[in-house]
């Protein structure tokens, strides 16, 4: 399951450079996260990296992209190019 960032984001710019898919972005009032390249920091780390440093507790699963362990790896590894 990919994540998203909440309105309650604050624009710290904290997550962004921690995520290893380059999956999160400023988007027109918050940072956003792009679904199709998050993996959860499945086939990088053991936890999400940018639930780690998020000093507001914004970034919770995204029930609209409903994803197992085994499809985010795949898609970890057709991002990384080890399919």
């Amino acid at each position: 399951m990919a994540l998203i960032i909440t309105d309650e984001c604050i624009n710290c710019d904290v997550c962004e450079p921690e995520c290893p898919n380059e999956a999160i972005a400023a988007g027109d009032e918050i940072y956003e996260i792009d679904p199709n390249k998050c993996t959860e920091c499945i086939g990088h780390y053991d936890t999400p990296q940018c639930v780690e440093v998020c000093p507001v507790d914004c970034i919770p699963k995204d029930p609209d992209h409903i994803e197992s362990e085994d499809e985010l790896m795949e898609k970890y590894k057709q991002l990384t190019g080890e399919a």
